[in-house]
């Protein structure tokens, strides 16, 4: 997995918060998949066209994996960094990095799968045509 800012195509900046210290000083573990979950599903709705609301395809996290380099604490600001390592029918493979404003290194590295199913019968739905698209669009030369 790459480790250079530069090999993420989606980018976004988000700010920790006060409440994400935790009683050591630094920002907690649940948050850095936080930080995923804002990055990915921030892409999706507006890159993808998915309506969190009312569509009729949903994303459910079927595996995740953090790899913590470096502390956080508030009030850094988390540069992440999202590419598609895998397409499937009905998944994705994300591959995420979370980088201190202005460091050139991670300091967490990971992976998230979405397992896209139907609203209603929670059962696994082919990706719609905008959603595929747009996770093309920011996927690595390896995918499938």
């Amino acid at each position: 997995m790459s480790r250079t800012e530069s090999n993420y195509p989606y980018r976004q900046t988000i700010s920790t918060r006060w409440k994400d210290n935790d009683i050591y000083g630094h920002v907690n573990n649940i948050d850095y998949y936080g930080f995923f979950d804002t990055i990915i599903n921030t892409y999706l709705i507006r890159h993808g066209g998915l309506d969190i609301h009312e569509g009729q395809v949903i994303g459910f996290c079927a595996e995740s994996h953090c790899r913590f380099l470096h502390a956080f604490a508030f009030p850094d600001d988390v540069e992440a960094g999202l590419r598609v390592a895998r397409i499937g029918n009905s998944s994705v493979r994300y591959e995420l990095a979370l980088f201190r404003a202005g460091d050139t290194k991670p300091s967490a590295t990971g992976w998230f799968v979405h397992v896209f199913v139907d609203r209603h019968t929670r059962r696994p739905q082919p990706l719609p045509t905008p959603l595929r698209s747009a996770l093309e669009a920011i996927a690595t030369e390896e995918t499938s």
